[in-house]
């Protein structure tokens, strides 16, 4: 079990890896709790065996201590709430070893939907899904925090889930469609800040539309420089910047590198661990209808965490996404 739980902390590619790593310290082993040689047959029946909620219950406490630890770490933005980039990942598996899996004829596949924490860009929500689920559906299994900001791209503009937000006492900003009726209500005084090209108060223009959304909005259209581009925003924040609401939606940019990053959970391991990853790996858990695989449910409509107001440092990324941070 503490080989197993090292094994996902060291990045090891395999149960041969991880037999191999605990062979070459056998002194540390006592300090360990274990109590003598520890052979691939051990180690894979421990893997089947255990169930992952034990892993999950271990990730909720790290996570909890982490968040402490980042707690006032900048993102690129001086922001004293909470910040959270909602984002998923498709992660292919072999459909033959996988049958549950289908994605698609001849392929399989599971979405990893997570929120992460932008300060300290750590995962506070984790849901392992069908391939096929749609990304704006995990807006269901989201319990809000009042008066946090939620950040997402354009494939989570639902406007019935995103009010159930806003009667959260939460904060969105997002990219609108090109099929999306807005009607201007108020022009708000355009900022001295570069990029920034309008600041309007807006409501849907259909009836249909209003709804599911029948409060206002706040469309903010903004010109990316670097790439010549022209972006519009929306939100139901009316407090902050106009410049502050474009620079986090960039920040969503957070959760793609970590995605990049994550390198634990790869088709490598599913092949690895074979069918025993469908219900023992912490983070993923079973489909089926008996298990709930999630970690760090809040409470309903808990408090926003109060942080430090300090000046923040802008967001690094690599030098190969810094073109895409706007993409989406």
């Amino acid at each position: 079990m503490h080989g197993l739980r090292t094994a996902y902390f060291t990045y090891r590619e395999g149960l041969r890896d991880i037999e191999a790593c605990l062979r070459s310290s056998p002194t540390k082993l006592y300090h360990m709790g274990v109590g003598g040689r520890v052979p691939k047959s051990t180690l894979a029946d421990a893997n089947e065996r255990h169930d992952w909620r034990i892993f999950a219950d271990f990730a909720e406490i790290v996570i909890r201590r982490a968040r402490t630890l980042y707690l006032d770490d900048p993102f690129g933005e001086e922001l004293r709430l909470s910040a959270y980039a909602l984002d998923s990942t498709t992660i292919d598996l072999c459909l033959a070893v996988f049958p549950w899996a289908r994605f698609r004829q001849r392929k399989g596949a599971v979405k990893m939907h997570t929120l992460l924490d932008l300060h300290g860009n750590v995962p506070t929500f984790v849901w392992i899904s069908d391939g096929k689920l749609a990304d704006v559906k995990i807006l269901d299994q989201l319990i809000p925090e009042a008066g946090s900001f939620y950040v997402m791209d354009r494939g989570y503009v639902d406007f019935e889930r995103l009010h159930r937000l806003t009667a959260a006492s939460a904060f969105f900003v997002t990219r609108t469609k090109d099929n999306v009726q807005l009607k201007r209500l108020t022009s708000r005084t355009k900022e001295s800040a570069d990029g920034v090209m309008s600041d309007q108060i807006v409501v849907l223009a259909t009836a249909d539309s209003r709804k599911h959304y029948p409060d206002k909005l706040r469309r903010v259209r903004y010109h990316d420089q670097d790439n010549d581009r022209y972006l519009i925003f929306l939100t139901n924040n009316f407090e902050l910047p106009a410049l502050t609401i474009a620079r986090l939606y960039k920040a969503r940019w957070q959760v793609e590198l970590f995605f990049e990053s994550w390198t634990w959970c790869t088709p490598l391991d599913a092949m690895e661990f074979q069918g025993s990853i469908g219900q023992n790996r912490p983070l993923v858990g079973s489909l089926d209808d008996s298990v709930a695989p999630r970690i760090a449910r809040r409470p309903l409509f808990a408090e926003s965490r109060a942080r430090s107001h300090k000046l923040a440092t802008r967001a690094t990324v690599s030098a190969e996404s810094a073109a895409k941070q706007w993409s989406a």
